[in-house]
């Protein structure tokens, strides 16, 4: 049944990641190939395209960290569980809980920040875009990623535990 829900967040997830992803890039690079276009060959800016891809990174940046997740292609140090083998196992399980317990607090501290900006009524300089939608990255990142680390997590104790035991 765990295995079963996992595997059908794991689609979910996957598939909001990688399409909002790709959309959010195509939408990038359009902008930006027309605006170089238009600067250099007709000497005209569009000032909304600058904007535009520097919120496109940040989305890309926050939604991407998820997929790294998922991907277990996040930072990671292994110095002392090379030297020191028996600690891999129980530093692995550290990541996850910092992981888990930052991914909480990015949760709640932004949406107090995006309710902070909601009161302001702040927007973006030529966009437009109110600034509690921007800030409204953060929770979802952080529930995302707090998705993530659970599946793998999950992933890891029946790796470690589970098929160890299968295979003796």
């Amino acid at each position: 049944m765990l295995t079963k829900i996992i595997r059908i967040t794991d689609k979910v997830l996957t598939f909001f990641e990688n399409w909002t992803l790709f959309l959010t890039v195509m939408v990038g690079l359009i902008s930006l190939f027309a605006n170089v276009v238009l600067r250099y060959g007709f000497n005209y800016s569009l000032a909304w395209s600058e904007e535009l891809i520097r919120e496109i990174i940040m989305y890309t940046t926050f939604i991407g960290c998820s997929a790294a997740i998922k991907n277990r292609n996040m930072i990671t140090i292994d110095a002392l569980p090379q030297v020191v083998s028996s600690l891999k196992t129980p530093l692995l399980f550290f990541s996850h809980a910092a992981t888990l317990v930052f991914s909480v607090l990015i949760t709640v501290l932004g949406v107090q920040m995006a309710i902070q900006q909601s009161a302001t009524h702040q927007e973006t300089i030529i966009l437009r875009i109110p600034l509690e939608i921007l800030y409204m990255m953060l929770p979802l990142m952080g529930v995302m990623m707090f998705l993530r680390t659970l599946q793998i997590g999950y992933e890891d104790v029946q790796t470690i535990f589970f098929d160890r035991r299968d295979g003796s």
